[in-house]
């Protein structure tokens, strides 16, 4: 049984997604067994009520140094024992001790085709918007594995979305969500779920199916 935990600070959105993905047995033999937020009012940790999935809130202004806080994090899901860490709209920047202790077990999804829009200053609407502003006819989806830089580890999965003339980033926003996010992200924890995914020179090869 694969053992996540997921880290969030908003609605849940793609955390839904995978929800489904893992009630309908798209995604087999696997159990997200808590939901961290920094924030205590996340709508995330009321949409797994439901579900009899752990929430917890664990923020930064509870410790005195951002060290601190992400140590408490890191034990925290040691403690649990996961074998994959997901990030559902996390806005806290991970330290270099919390993602070394889960090497290629720390999975993102980001809004764009990554190398593009993404790194320092490219989160939620900035990035469609920078999408729009420069013209880009074809944008998308990003699941990677976390590292220690900003969107630089190995990209697991891309989806393309089109970017169409009155798009605002809110609309864009959405479409990339419905289109792209929600579609891959569960693929991804999928193919890692049925041991597919390895990583070789910090590049992702997904094995065939057996």
């Amino acid at each position: 049984m694969l053992r996540i935990g997921v880290l969030v600070s908003g609605g849940g959105t793609n955390l839904q997604a995978i929800i489904d993905k893992i009630e309908d047995k798209t995604i087999k033999n696997t159990q997200i067994v808590a939901v961290v937020s920094n924030k205590q009012n996340a709508y995330a940790l009321e949409r797994i009520k439901k579900y009899n999935i752990e929430g917890k809130c664990i923020k930064p202004s509870d410790y005195l140094t951002k060290k601190d806080f992400t140590l408490a994090l890191r034990d925290y899901f040691l403690s649990l024992e996961v074998d994959l860490i997901v990030l559902a709209g996390y806005l806290v920047v991970l330290s270099e001790e919390f993602v070394q202790a889960f090497p290629n077990k720390i999975m993102n999804i980001h809004p764009s085709l990554i190398p593009a829009f993404c790194g320092n200053g490219f989160y939620g609407l900035r990035v469609h918007k920078g999408v729009i502003e420069r013209g880009v006819k074809i944008t998308g989806a990003t699941v990677h594995f976390v590292d220690e830089g900003t969107d630089t580890g190995p990209i697991i999965l891309q989806k393309p979305v089109e970017v169409k003339e009155n798009d605002t980033p809110e609309i864009l926003q959405r479409r990339v969500m419905e289109e792209a996010e929600w579609v891959i992200y569960p693929e991804a924890i999928r193919l890692y779920a049925e041991g597919r995914i390895i990583v070789e020179n910090n590049k992702v090869k997904i094995l065939d199916s057996i």
